[in-house]
C-alpha cells in the first residue's frame, strides 16, 4: 500500500534529489507543509472566498512550500468550489483534509472519505484521535475500532491518492497520559502506508523540551517513519516546538502564514522559513528567489484578509528591520550589521530610519537621503528641522507611524512644497433622525471653503460620519483640478486620545493611511479637536499625493 518512489524524496545535501534510505538518515531536508486555508480558516473573523485561496495557495507556490492545504472537501461550498477547479501548482502538491471513517462504516461509505477520493488533489491529509480521553469521551467507542478506523481509512485513501498523510490529533497530550495507545495510534497508521506520521500539539500545551523528548521516542520507535509536527501557539511556542521537533528527527513542518489559526493561531511558518533558511543549514525548499517573496507573501495574506499587517512580525514586518535611536541610527549607517541580524532585502523587506524625538542628525540625514531629498549635512535648517520634529513630538505628533506628514514637514521647511490649496473653513453637522419608514440613521454633511490658485471654491458632500463627509467635499472640490487624486482611497483611520486625563477636552492624535492602486502612505494630525485633527491628516495626505505624482501648483 505504501510506494516509496511515489514519496517526496529526501536528500542530504542542498541540490541532491537522490532517494537514498531511512528518513533518520536524510539530515538536512524538511519539507514545509502550508496549512493557510484550512487551519488558518477556523481564525475567528477570517472567511476566504474562492478567489483568495487561489491567490493565496499560486503565493504559496511561488513561495516554494512542498504542501499547499487547500481546505476539507464537503465541509463547506466554499472548499468544495475550490477542490472542484484548484489552480495548477508547480512546485506545491495539493492537500485535501478530512478525517478518518465514521464510526460504524465502512469506508466505501463514509461519504468524508468519499470526498478526499473525488477531490482533485495528489495527496490526502486525515486526521484521527491519539488520545484515550478522546477515544473514550468524545467518540464513545472502543480504542480498538479507533485503530481500526485509522488504518482502514489510509489504506483505503492509499488506493487513490499519491500520498497518504496521517495527523495524529492531540498527539503530545494522548503520549505523556497512554504512552502506549498513542504509539499504538501511530503504528496504525504506518502499517496502512501513510507516507508520513504528523505529530499533533493540538492544544498547545507542550513545551519545547517536551515535545523534543517525546518526538525522539516516537523516532526511535518508529525508525522507518517520516514524522511530521503540527504546534499551535497557545503558549507562544509553536515556532520553537517546530524547530525542538526537527533537532529529534521530524522532517515535515506545518504551519500557516503570519501564524494564522484557532485560539492562538499555528506555528508562523514566516518566521519558521526566515529562521531555517538564515540560520540553519536545513534544505526546506525556500531558494533565494523565494527567500525575497517572503514579505510579500505575508503582506499578500492579510491584504486578502483586509488586515493591518504586524509591524512587529520577524523578517517581514515594518518595524523588523526600523531604527530609532539616534545611536542605534549613527552606527547603522556606519555598517547596518550593527543593529541588523540578516539583510532586510533578502526576506523582501526593507530598512527603515525612524523619525521621531529620539532622533539626531544621523537619523535626519539617513530619513532624507531615502526620500532622495540632498542637503549639506552642515545645513543649519536641519537643526531646525530636528528640534521642529521633536517639538511636534511632544505636542503628541508620531512622525515614526506618519513618514508621509515627515518628508512634508522637511520639504516645507526646505522651500519644496507649494501650497496646492488653502483651507478657509470648513463645518461639520450631523444629523440624526427618525426616516419615513421609521428607522433611525445618522447623516453627515461637511461644507468646504478653499481657494485654489486665483479660485475661490465651495463643496458640500454627504458621508457615513463626518470625517467622511469631509474627505469627500475635499476631493469633490479638489478632483476636477487635480484628476490624479481620483484614485487615492482612504485605507485605514486611527485614532489615539493623548490625554484622557482631559476627558472631553483631551488632545486627538488620528492617523491615516491612503492608498492608491501602486502605494501607500500614512499622514498625522493633532488636535484638542477630532475633526479638526482629521482635517490636518487628510490635508497631508492629499498633498503628499500631488507632490509625489510631479503636480504643479496652480498660480493665482
Amino acid at each position: 500500500m505504501r510506494t516509496v518512489d511515489a514519496l517526496p524524496r529526501l536528500c542530504t545535501n542542498r541540490g541532491d534529489l537522490l532517494n537514498i534510505g531511512s528518513p533518520m538518515t536524510q539530515d538536512r531536508r524538511l519539507y514545509l507543509f502550508d496549512s493557510t486555508l484550512r487551519d488558518g480558516a477556523q481564525t475567528q473573523g477570517v472567511d476566504f472566498s474562492v478567489s483568495d485561496k487561489t491567490a493565496i495557495a499560486e503565493a504559496l507556490d511561488r513561495l516554494g512550500v512542498s504542501y499547499v492545504e487547500g481546505g476539507w472537501p464537503g465541509a463547506n461550498p466554499t472548499d468544495d468550489a475550490f477542490f472542484a477547479d484548484p489552480p495548477a501548482l508547480r512546485q506545491a502538491s495539493l492537500v485535501a483534509f478530512g478525517m478518518t471513517r465514521r464510526p460504524g462504516r465502512s469506508t466505501e461509505n463514509d461519504p468524508g472519505l468519499a470526498g478526499l477520493v473525488n477531490a482533485k488533489a495528489q495527496v490526502a491529509c486525515i486526521v484521527g484521535k491519539s488520545w484515550d480521553f478522546h477515544v473514550d469521551l468524545a467518540l464513545e467507542i472502543p480504542r480498538e475500532e479507533n485503530l481500526a478506523m485509522i488504518g482502514d481509512s489510509i489504506a483505503f485513501l492509499g488506493r487513490s491518492k499519491r500520498e497518504v498523510m496521517f495527523d495524529a490529533e492531540h498527539f503530545f497530550d494522548g503520549f505523556k497520559a497512554n504512552r502506549n495507545y498513542a504509539l499504538s495510534c501511530l503504528k496504525a497508521a504506518w502499517e496502512a502506508g501513510a507516507a508520513w506520521l504528523v505529530l499533533c500539539d493540538t492544544n498547545g500545551g507542550t513545551l519545547p523540551d517536551e515535545i523534543k523528548d517525546i518526538v525522539a521516542v516516537v523516532a526511535e520507535t518508529l525508525p522507518e517513519a517520516r514524522l511530521g509536527i503540527h504546534a499551535h501557539d497557545d503558549t507562544g511556542n509553536a515556532v520553537a516546538n517546530s524547530l525542538a521537533a526537527v533537532s529529534a528527527g521530524a522532517r515535515q513542518i506545518q504551519g500557516t502564514l503570519n501564524g494564522l489559526g484557532e485560539r492562538c493561531g499555528n506555528a508562523n511558518l514566516v518566521s519558521l522559513i526566515g529562521s531555517l533558511v538564515l540560520k540553519t543549514d536545513w534544505n526546506c525548499g525556500i531558494d533565494k528567489e523565494g527567500l525575497r517573496l517572503l514579505t510579500p507573501t505575508s503582506r499578500l495574506l492579510d491584504e486578502r484578509l483586509n488586515r493591518f499587517p504586524a509591524p512587529g512580525a520577524p523578517y517581514v514586518g515594518d518595524n523588523a528591520f526600523a531604527h530609532k535611536g539616534g545611536l542605534h541610527v549613527s552606527a547603522v549607517v556606519k555598517d547596518p550589521r550593527t543593529y541588523e541580524h540578516v539583510d532586510p532585502e533578502v526576506v523582501g523587506n526593507r530598512r527603515r530610519v525612524v523619525v521621531s524625538d529620539q532622533a539626531g542628525r544621523a537619523n535626519i540625514l539617513s530619513r532624507l537621503q531615502d526620500l532622495g531629498i540632498e542637503v549639506d549635512p552642515k545645513d543649519s535648517r536641519l537643526d531646525r528641522l530636528i528640534e521642529e520634529v521633536k517639538q511636534r513630538e511632544f505636542e503628541g505628533y508620531a512622525y515614526d507611524g506618519a513618514e508621509a506628514s515627515f518628508e512634508l514637514l522637511a520639504r516645507r521647511l526646505l522651500g519644496q512644497v507649494p501650497d496646492f490649496f488653502v483651507l478657509n473653513r470648513f463645518r461639520v453637522m450631523d444629523d440624526r433622525r427618525w426616516n419615513a419608514r421609521g428607522e433611525l440613521v445618522t447623516e453627515s454633511e461637511a461644507t468646504v471653503a478653499l481657494t485654489l490658485g486665483g479660485d475661490q471654491l465651495m463643496t458640500v458632500a454627504n458621508g457615513n460620519g463626518p470625517v467622511d463627509a469631509l474627505d469627500k467635499a475635499l476631493r469633490k472640490a479638489l478632483t476636477p483640478r487635480y484628476p490624479v487624486l481620483e484614485s487615492v482611497r482612504l485605507r485605514d483611520y486611527k485614532v489615539r486620545i493623548l490625554t484622557p486625563q482631559d476627558a472631553t477636552e483631551a488632545v486627538t492624535r488620528v492617523l491615516i493611511e491612503s492608498g492608491s492602486a501602486s502605494e501607500r502612505w500614512t499622514t498625522v494630525g493633532v488636535s484638542p479637536n477630532i475633526i479638526d485633527a482629521s482635517f490636518n491628516a487628510l490635508y497631508d495626505a492629499l498633498s503628499w499625493k500631488l507632490h509625489n505624482a510631479g503636480v504643479a501648483a496652480p498660480q493665482g
